[in-house]
This record gives structure tokens, C-alpha cells and sequence, in this order.
């Protein structure tokens, strides 16, 4: 087990194309805001290059309207806790209240809507604003404590708007790379067909097409490239998935000859994406085989000079069972008590140096027991790597330094290998988060680079206090296993994989997005199955019920891709459809398709892997 962890984490490490772009902008957009912070004095800079940390993304275009959604947003919700504080500043119970309820409203909102992980940051922040409000007249609360919060996320998010506009990466340019990519990785697994370049094709397609449309949206919204160039970019981001899709379809027994051919073609489409030329039209060849001639066409479409603008599917604001699910809330619940105990801690001892404890609640806290204690894991480890890193910067940098220059430098140097690691996969991603978080808590004390040896200890110990608080709340209150969240995404996968089904032939953008919706919902489902030897034992789910579901996914895998290129089965649909619902509740019953085997062998294949599927549930 620790060599294959050990294996997987030298894995992540590993650069890619636009990893140390994306290092280099994180660790000195943050050195710019430690340094207006302490020109300015505005309080708590930590918190600012957090969200630098965590919010900034690859494309230009996805920070700045996230940095201006942020400034709008807080804005807002300020404008609201300043008139709630004003009726509770007085009260210490009304105002602990007023933090507690406003905690559970934005970790709330940020778990059942897109807003995601910005809930729990836009939570943070204004609950330790109003802790930093309780110590004030009440004449001076709206000028500081409140103003501090409003600073706080506004001053990061305008240079982060301002430093995209500048530096940023155009979205056009990513994915013009995404399709080059794409292209590329078929090429290679026509000519090579063998297991490496298969996975290849397999990691591409987990990634889906959500991300993707949301950037060709925002570059047609944005105008980056001319109305021609946006709409060939978000065709082929479509197109380009259909070719993953038939690849990953195309039988063994595929020709060697035709198989050059193909390769041929994608190469030379490879070489017409990277000079920026036009596309080559394909030489087409009659086949027999319904994966070849889904490639073929699919090239063709590639070449087309003068594309429409595709209609580009939109999730809804909130999860359909925002509502119903009982989960979200109390997810948000154990949130706020962990938060709200570890204000009462430091409060209560009047120790205010421990104040990152609280702070760390909203950043740690995730939806599943092993989420949480994965990214508790990572989040001990980068904290005391980033501590480390702190109070040797104490010890031997900062007495040294004369200037906020100097400063800039050491944020921007010491922020790099912490970026490094937060551009990286999402099971590494959160230490590189906690090494940057820790780093700047120990080394930014006030207005100026602090060299007390025992602020720095206090933060650290904050820390810790919080990971310890989170632990204990969410592995003994409503403990969410992981084999929850694994059914929930592989019923939502099925549900997805069961539209598919149902479509006509002639939706060709309608079924690249069910299959794109089906093969995200899978890699996140695996992704939590990889996570259950880090539960209680209470919790973790035996070890047949894990091989079960493996063997399911190990199936389910192929059917987007036999769905959207080969032949279909009447039945397909209905058959997935009862699949999701027996798979949502854990019990299949007597009425559902999972519940006996179909009396003859299918004729198709994609029917003959839902038959397997049906097989190892029942079994």
C-alpha cells in the first residue's frame, strides 16, 4: 500500500504542459497581494492569497468572472450581515447566532448550487469577519470588521481580474491545446493499440466536456478570437470527443491497414492544429466496421471551415435534490459546529493566536468521511511542510528583509512549490492548498513579515486544532461513507448512459453530452472508491461489495462509447434506467430490470455489458 501511494503521489508531482505556467502566475499574483495587503493594511493577507490558491484556475477568462462574480457576491452578503450585525453586535448569544446561521446558509449554498466551494469561502469569510467585529464599539463596526471582510476578498479578486486580463491564458488557446490533445492521443492509439495508450484515451474521456463548453462559451462571450474561430473551437471540442469515443470503440480486430490510415489522417490534422492552418478533409474509406466510419465522419465534420455555433447544454444552479436530500444540510451542520466550537475553543481561552482553527474548519470540511480524512491527511502534511517552511523564513530570511520588494520575493519563491502541487490532480491538490495556507499564516503577522516565533507556533497549533475538530465532527455525527457518494455518482452515471440510450441517431451533440455527463460521474465514483481504506472501519464498505462495484464501473467504462457508436437495443434505455434506480437504493427488487437476466444472449454489445452489469448486482 505505501509503495503504491508513494508511486501515485511521484505521479501527480510529474509536470504537464502548462503546470509551471499556471505555478509561476498563482505564486506571483499572491506575492502581489501580500504586498498591497501590508502597503494598505489590510488584515489577515493570508486569507486573500488563499483564495488566489484556491480559486485560480488555468483560462483567463474562468478568474476574471469568477473574480468579479466574488467581488459582486461579497458585496452583497456584507451589505446583508451588516444589517444583521447591527441588531447583534450588542448580544454576545445573537451574534454567535447571526455566525452560525450565516455559516450554514453559504456552506449550504455552496454544496446544493454551482457555486461549490466558493459557499464555504464566502462562508469563512464573513464569519470571521464578525468575529473580528466583537471586540469593537459599536460606533467602529461598520468601518473595520465588516470593511476588513469586504477588503479582504475584493482587493485579491480585483488583481485577480486585473492580472488575468494581462498574463492570463487565453481560453482559446487551451482549447485549441484540449483538441490537439484529444486528436493527438487518437492518433497514437491507432498506430500503437496497446494498453498504455488506451488509458490515455480513457483519462481524456473521464475529463468530459463540461469545463471545455464553459470556456468556449465564455471566449465566444469574451470575444478572444473572431465569431468563425469560436465557433470551430467549441464544434471540435465536441468532435473531438466523439473521436475519443469511437476510438476507444474500435475492435481489435480493426484492419492494420485501415488503422495507418486513420493514424495518417490524425497526425496530419495534428500538425493543421498546431500551424493554425485549415483542417485537411479526409479521403474517406468504405467499412463495414460502425467505429471506423464514426471516425471518418467525424474527421469530416472537423474540416468544415464555416461551423455554426453548437447549442451548449447547461446544468441547472441547483442539484435537482437540493431539497430533498438531506445530506446537504447536514453536511453544512457539522460545518458550522465545527467552526462555531472552535471559535467557542479560542474565545473561551481567550487565545487569540489560535484563531486559524476556525479558519481551517471551512477548508477542510468535505462531503464523505474518506474525502474528509484523505484531505485532512494531506492537509496535516501540508501544514507542517508549509510551517516549516515559515519559521525557517523567520528564522533566517526575514530579519533580513528591508522592503515589501523583499517580501514579494519571498511569497513568490516560497509559494512555488505549494502552486506546483495545488495545479496538480485533485488527490494531491489540497496539500499544495494547506502548504501555501500555513506558509503565509506563519510569516504574514499584521501589517508586516512577522519574525514572533510565537504567533507562528499559535497558528500551527490552530491548525491542527481544526483538522482535529473536523475529524472528530465528521467521523461521529451523520458519518457520510464513502459507499454513498460512489452509489450516488454511478446511478447518476446509469441516469445518463439511459438518456443516451434513448436518443435518436441523428442527436450527435446530444449524445456527446450524456456521454460526457456518464464518463464524469464514473471517474468520480471511482475516485471515492479509491478513497474507502481511509475510513473508520465502521464505515468502510467489505471488500465484495467494493470488488462488485469495480466490476461494474469496469463495464459501464466502454458503454458511452458502444452506446454512441454502435447499434442500440430497444430495451437499452429502460434496462439503465431501472440499473440507476437499483444501484441509488442498494437493494434491487423484484420489479427491476437488475433483478433477473435476460432470458437470451443480447445481439448488441453495449446490451451484452448491461447484462453483465445486471448480472454482478444481483449476484
Amino acid at each position: 500500500m505505501a509503495h503504491s501511494v508513494t508511486r501515485q503521489v511521484l505521479d501527480d508531482l510529474k509536470p504537464f504542459e502548462g503546470r509551471f505556467g499556471m505555478t509561476w502566475r498563482i505564486a506571483l499574483l499572491c506575492a502581489l497581494v501580500a504586498a498591497v495587503a501590508m502597503i494598505y493594511k489590510i488584515p489577515e493577507p493570508a486569507i486573500g492569497c488563499y483564495l488566489i490558491i484556491y480559486l485560480m484556475k488555468q483560462d483567463a477568462s474562468t478568474n476574471i468572472v469568477m473574480g468579479i462574480g466574488c467581488a459582486i457576491l461579497v458585496t452583497i452578503f456584507i451589505a446583508l450581515v451588516l444589517f444583521l450585525t447591527k441588531l447583534t453586535i450588542e448580544v454576545a448569544f445573537l451574534r454567535l447566532a447571526v455566525m452560525a446561521l450565516a455559516s450554514f446558509a453559504f456552506v449550504y449554498l455552496g454544496a446544493v448550487s454551482k457555486l461549490g466551494d466558493l459557499g464555504s469561502d464566502m462562508a469563512l469569510v464573513i464569519t470571521f469577519a464578525l468575529t473580528l467585529v466583537s471586540g469593537l464599539p459599536v460606533g467602529e463596526a461598520v468601518t473595520r470588521g465588516l470593511l476588513y471582510a469586504w477588503q479582504m476578498v475584493t482587493m485579491p479578486m480585483a488583481l485577480m481580474v486585473c492580472f488575468n486580463l494581462v498574463v492570463g491564458i487565453p481560453p482559446s488557446r487551451l482549447l485549441r491545446a484540449t483538441v490537439r490533445d484529444r486528436v493527438k492521443a487518437v492518433a497514437d492509439a491507432l498506430t500503437a493499440n496497446d494498453a498504455e495508450s488506451r488509458d490515455r484515451l480513457k483519462a481524456l474521456l473521464d475529463e468530459g466536456n463540461a469545463e471545455h463548453d464553459q470556456r468556449a462559451l465564455l471566449t465566444r462571450i469574451l470575444h478572444y478570437v473572431p465569431k468563425r474561430d469560436t465557433n470551430w473551437l467549441a464544434r471540435s471540442i465536441e468532435q473531438s470527443y466523439r473521436l475519443l469515443l469511437a476510438a476507444f470503440a474500435l475492435p481489435n480486430t480493426t484492419a492494420p491497414e485501415m488503422r495507418a490510415r486513420l493514424a495518417a489522417h490524425a497526425d496530419a490534422v495534428v500538425a493543421a492544429i498546431a500551424a493554425k492552418t485549415p483542417i485537411p478533409a479526409p479521403d474517406a474509406e468504405a467499412s463495414d466496421d460502425t467505429a471506423v466510419r464514426e471516425m471518418w465522419q467525424t474527421f469530416a465534420e472537423l474540416a468544415d471551415r464555416n461551423p455554426t455555433w453548437p447549442k451548449i447544454a447547461q446544468e441547472p444552479f441547483f442539484v435537482a435534490d437540493a431539497l430533498r436530500n438531506p445530506t446537504y444540510q447536514g453536511f453544512a451542520l457539522k460545518t458550522t459546529l465545527a467552526a462555531m466550537l472552535s471559535y467557542i475553543i479560542y474565545a473561551g481561552m481567550d487565545w487569540q493566536g489560535i484563531h486559524t482553527a476556525m479558519i481551517t474548519c471551512f477548508v477542510a470540511a468535505l462531503g464523505t468521511t474518506g474525502e474528509t480524512v484523505h484531505k485532512l491527511t494531506l492537509r496535516i502534511v501540508g501544514c507542517l511542510i508549509g510551517a516549516a517552511m515559515g519559521i525557517a523564513a523567520i528564522l533566517f530570511i526575514i530579519p533580513n528583509l528591508t522592503s515589501v520588494g523583499g517580501l514579494m520575493v519571498l511569497v513568490f519563491v516560497a509559494l512555488l512549490p505549494a502552486a506546483w502541487v495545488t495545479s496538480g490532480s485533485e488527490r494531491i491538490s489540497y496539500g499544495g492548498v494547506q502548504i501555501g495556507l500555513a506558509f503565509l499564516l506563519t510569516v504574514l503577522q499584521g501589517f508586516e513579515p512577522g519574525i514572533s516565533m510565537d504567533s507562528a507556533r499559535d497558528r500551527i497549533i490552530g491548525i491542527l486544532l481544526g483538522n482535529v475538530m473536523v475529524y472528530v465532527i465528521f467521523t461521529q455525527i451523520w458519518p457520510v461513507g464513502v459507499i454513498d457518494g460512489v452509489r450516488g455518482h454511478l446511478s447518476r452515471a446509469m441516469s445518463s448512459l439511459a438518456r443516451l440510450a434513448a436518443l435518436p441517431a441523428d442527436d450527435r451533440r446530444g449524445a456527446v453530452d450524456a456521454a460526457s455527463a456518464a464518463m464524469i460521474n464514473l471517474r468520480q465514483a471511482e475516485d471515492q472508491l479509491a478513497l474507502a481504506h481511509f475510513e473508520p472501519d465502521s464505515l468502510r464498505p467489505d471488500e465484495s461489495t467494493i470488488r462488485r462495484l469495480k466490476a461494474v464501473m469496469a463495464e459501464a467504462d466502454h458503454l458511452a462509447a458502444d452506446l454512441v457508436v454502435g447499434p442500440k437495443d430497444p430495451g437499452d434505455a429502460a434496462r439503465l434506467q431501472g440499473l440507476a434506480a437499483s444501484i441509488a437504493t442498494a437493494r434491487p427488487s423484484a420489479a427491476d430490470p437488475a433483478a433477473s437476466l435476460p432470458s437470451s444472449i443480447p445481439d448488441t454489445l453495449a446490451a451484452q455489458r448491461i447484462a453483465r452489469i445486471e448480472h454482478v448486482l444481483v449476484n
